[in-house]
C-alpha cells in the first residue's frame, strides 16, 4: 500500500489553477483502461499512460528519464499500488506537486511465499473496487468534475458487473478446475472463478525455470485428467513447450490484460480481453 501523498499534495502545480485542466497520468495499462474510462468525455482532463502500452507488469521496473518528464507535467498519478511499483516511494519523494491515487487501496490481497500479490485488477470484483477507490480519489483531487467521474465510473460498473455474471456463468460449471499458469498473474482470476493453480512456470516473468522447477512442474502435470498450460503473450511460451512435449499436455494462452494499444480503443481493451480468456478457459476445461 501507498504510505501517503507526499507533503505538498495540497498544493497545485500551477497548471490547474490556471487553465482548469487536469493531466492524469497512470503507472501501466491496466490503470490507463481503467483511468479512461472514469474520465471519458470529462473536458480539459488529459490521461497519459506513462509507461510503454506494450511493457507489460512492473516487476522491477526501473523509471527513465522518458517517465520523469511525464510525471514532472501530470498532477495527478494513478497506480495500482499493493507493491506493484517499487518505484512509487521515489515518485512521492521527488514529484511532491503530484496527487498519488493507490487503486488497491482496502482490498484484501493474496499472498505467496509471504509476497503480497499485486495482480488485483485480474479479479473483476477487485476491479471494480479499484474503479471505485480511483473514482473516489479523483473526486477528492479534482472536485470540478466529480460528478462526471461519478457518473462514468457507474455506467463502467455496470458492464464489469455484467461481464463478471457472464463469465461466471460459463466458467463456474466446467468440468475441470485445475490449471498450470505462466506467472503469478492469475490467482486473484483464479479466486473469483473457482480455479485451482496447481502450479507455476516462471515464478519470475521472464526467468526461465531451473531445471529442477520445470521437473517439479512436468511431476504436477503428468497426472492430470485434464492436462492444460497457459502461457502469456507478453513472454515466450518456450518453458511451456518443453512441459507440453514432456506430459502431452495442450498450451493455451491467457492474457493478463497488461498491454495493448494506448488509443480510444483501448476503452474497451478489459472487457474484450477478458471474454477472450473466458473463451479460452471453456475450450481448455471442458
Amino acid at each position: 500500500m501507498l504510505v501517503g501523498c507526499g507533503a505538498d499534495n495540497n498544493q497545485s502545480n500551477g497548471k490547474e489553477a490556471k487553465d482548469g485542466s487536469v493531466s492524469i497520468v497512470t503507472t501501466f495499462y491496466p490503470m490507463y483502461i481503467d483511468a479512461i474510462n472514469i474520465t471519458k468525455g470529462v473536458e480539459g482532463v488529459t490521461v497519459t499512460n506513462m509507461t510503454k502500452p506494450q511493457t507489460g507488469c512492473l516487476h522491477d521496473y526501473q523509471l527513465t528519464t522518458a517517465d520523469m518528464k511525464i510525471l514532472e507535467k501530470g498532477d495527478i498519478l494513478i497506480a495500482n499500488g499493493a507493491g506493484m511499483e517499487s518505484f512509487l516511494e521515489k515518485v512521492i519523494k521527488e514529484q511532491k506537486h503530484l496527487k498519488v491515487i493507490d487503486s488497491s487501496r482496502g482490498i484484501q490481497l493474496l499472498k505467496e511465499n509471504g509476497e503480497e500479490n499485486p495482480h488485483v485488477w485480474l479479479s473483476i470484483t477487485d476491479n471494480i473496487q479499484q474503479i471505485k477507490n480511483i473514482t473516489d480519489q479523483l473526486k477528492d483531487a479534482d472536485p470540478k468534475h466529480a460528478e462526471a467521474y461519478q457518473a462514468n465510473a457507474d455506467a463502467y460498473i455496470k458492464k464489469l458487473e455484467a461481464l463478471k455474471k457472464e463469465m461466471h456463468d460459463a466458467l463456474d460449471k466446467v468440468p475441470n478446475k485445475e490449471i498450470v499458469t505462466f506467472h503469478e498473474a492469475f490467482p486473484y482470476f483464479a479466486k473469483e472463478f473457482g480455479l485451482k493453480i496447481i502450479a507455476v512456470v516462471e515464478r519470475e516473468p521472464g526467468t526461465e525455470p531451473s531445471p529442477a522447477e520445470l521437473q517439479g512442474v512436468i511431476e504436477q502435470v503428468k497426472p492430470l485428467t485434464t492436462k492444460v498450460l497457459f502461457t502469456e503473450p507478453q513472454y515466450s511460451p518456450d518453458a511451456a513447450k518443453t512441459i507440453a512435449r514432456e506430459t502431452g499436455a495442450k498450451i493455451y494462452v491467457l492474457d493478463p490484460v497488461v498491454t495493448g494499444e494506448a488509443n480510444e480503443g483501448a476503452i474497451d481493451a478489459y472487457l474484450v480481453t477478458m471474454r477472450k480468456n473466458m473463451e479460452t478457459l471453456k475450450e481448455a476445461l471442458k
